[in-house]
């Protein structure tokens, strides 16, 4: 099986069409080299859920939980795994960060949007770091809120806009 594995991929796009980047002719894993592409100024925006129980978010917004301020936490552990995502997604690139910004929005009972913004100015995008932050940060409002909601759901983690180098502008609508 692992003799498949590094067999090459199959042409099955012309030279126009988008293609797999994190791979080499041979078909193996390979981190792309962006020692040629122009520094930018780049901007990865992304977005997720946390859905809880109505009680669970009041107890969050009246500072009541036993491991402390959830939203202050969470925001801190988003913040760090941005600066750590080279060390966890194995092709990504470790980039200066220039800014990252992690908020919360409640529109609806029970149910907490996350957005992460990470800035830099560099080769390559940072929509992953982006993208790490959201996880971890969800993932931090539930280790901290588990005890009185085990029912809760992370989901709809997405890239929502991302800027600067040779793909351009792109926002989700």
């Amino acid at each position: 099986m692992l003799h498949l594995l590094s067999r090459p991929l199959p042409d099955m796009q012309d030279k126009h069409s988008p293609r797999l980047t994190h791979f080499n002719a041979a078909g193996e894993a390979a981190m792309v080299d962006i020692a040629d592409k122009p520094v930018t100024d780049r901007l990865g925006v992304a977005r997720g859920r946390i859905t809880m129980q109505p009680s669970t978010w009041a107890m969050i917004q009246e500072g009541s939980a036993k491991k402390g301020d959830v939203l202050g936490v969470a925001r801190l552990a988003g913040i760090m795994a941005v600066k750590r995502t080279a060390d966890l997604i194995p092709l990504c690139h470790p980039l200066p960060v220039t800014a990252i910004t992690v908020d919360f929005r409640n529109d609806t009972p029970g149910e907490v949007e996350i957005e992460v913004r990470v800035r830099t100015s560099g080769r390559t995008g940072v929509e992953m770091e982006a993208l790490t932050g959201v996880s971890v940060t969800a993932l931090t409002i539930y280790d901290m809120c588990k005890a009185v909601d085990r029912g809760m759901i992370i989901s709809d983690i997405r890239v929502v806009e991302k800027s600067g180098g040779k793909s351009g502008h792109f926002r989700q609508d």
